[in-house]
């Protein structure tokens, strides 16, 4: 069987809203226990020792599942001292006016370089011929101010002292600046487009009212848009949640392409229906299908739609609705993948 040869820029025609090639696969993130579950290796201990041998696993992992590009972020929040709201449940350092000025903001480029330039250093020399990756760096402006307050106490911030709430979503926007500033200028090569991921949504609307994210969120995204056109790269937005009120104002920032659909909230033809015209799409099976479903329902769902959408779009690349989890059926996985080079074998 002829070996897959991974072409990174097969999938950036998705972002230039053109119709690849062929079909390309694309997933926000692929669980290191997901790899570990699919390939009976265990990886998660070298990520920090050993991230040569770490990311020449996991780009190989991608590689054999003709992938052309894989997912890396250097997470921002995760060097944020006394962090945690977000994913630890836990109160935010930033209550007050006080606490804001003296959070340690300027240390944190100095935190995220300690502990992502390994990695991204790693990368360069293990990618396999013809794959780059995708993302920067990690996590979003929202996503940012929700780790260094928390989200309820966020949501009252703006009422009970809206001037901290600005200044807190401009502070971030400048130190994304600087991080994402020397992320392009240092590691453009290896990255075949860049992406920033922000849920600005849940199920049946968005995460704070339409106005607030139009007036204090999305002009801190648009200045990372701009650098990374400036750099003549493509930007990609992953956003979960019901975020169409807003559509319109996030497609005036630039994006040339956008990732994340849930059935429940809409099926993936609505983003066609919506957005092909403007942007590049990626996704359209959702996360419960592809942990529920056997290996033969999945396989069938996949080659119907996925042959359908790759008919109907300009850009499309084909994957999950949000990304391949630690639970999801490695069955699930298989049928989605062994669907697509159904349909790049009847293409040819």
């Amino acid at each position: 069987m002829e070996q897959f040869q991974p072409n990174a820029n097969n999938i950036l025609d998705v972002l230039y809203n053109k119709k690849p090639k062929y079909l390309p696969l694309y997933e926000h993130h692929i669980d290191i226990e997901f790899i570990e579950k699919f390939t009976g290796e265990e990886l998660i201990g070298y990520r920090e020792t050993e991230p040569e041998y770490f990311f020449k696993k996991v780009t190989e992992f991608w590689k054999n599942n003709t992938y052309d590009a894989f997912d890396f972020e250097a997470p921002i929040c995760d060097v944020f001292p006394e962090h945690g709201a977000i994913m630890g449940g836990k109160l935010g350092p930033i209550q007050t006016r006080s606490d804001f000025e003296r959070y340690p903001f300027d240390e944190i480029p100095h935190l995220f370089w300690e502990a992502n330039k390994p990695k991204l250093d790693a990368i360069r020399k293990v990618l396999p011929t013809g794959m780059k990756a995708y993302g920067g760096c990690g996590y979003g402006i929202f996503e940012s101010a929700q780790d260094l307050v928390g989200y309820e106490n966020l949501c009252i911030m703006q009422y009970i002292d809206p001037d901290l709430f600005r200044d807190l979503f401009i502070r971030i926007g400048d130190l994304y600046v600087e991080l994402w500033s020397k992320m392009i200028q240092e590691y453009s090569d290896i990255f075949i487009f860049f992406r920033m991921g922000d849920d600005l949504g849940h199920r049946t609307s968005t995460m704070l009212e339409p106005t607030t994210i139009i007036n204090h969120i999305l002009p801190q995204t648009k200045r990372i848009i701009d650098l990374v056109h400036h750099a003549e790269k493509k930007f990609l937005l992953h956003s979960c949640g019901n975020i169409f009120e807003i559509m319109p104002d996030i497609i005036t920032l630039g994006i040339d392409a956008k990732h994340s659909n849930e059935d429940l909230i809409a099926p993936f033809d609505e983003w066609i229906k919506r957005y092909n015209g403007q942007i590049g799409l990626f996704g359209g099976f959702d996360v419960n299908l592809l942990s529920l479903g056997t290996y033969q329902s999945v396989y069938d769902e996949v080659l119907r739609k996925g042959t359908e959408y790759r008919r109907i779009c300009k850009g499309y690349g084909l994957g999950s609705g949000n990304s391949i989890a630690s639970y999801v059926s490695v069955d699930g996985f298989r049928g989605m993948i062994d669907a697509v080079k159904q349909i790049r074998r009847k293409e040819k």
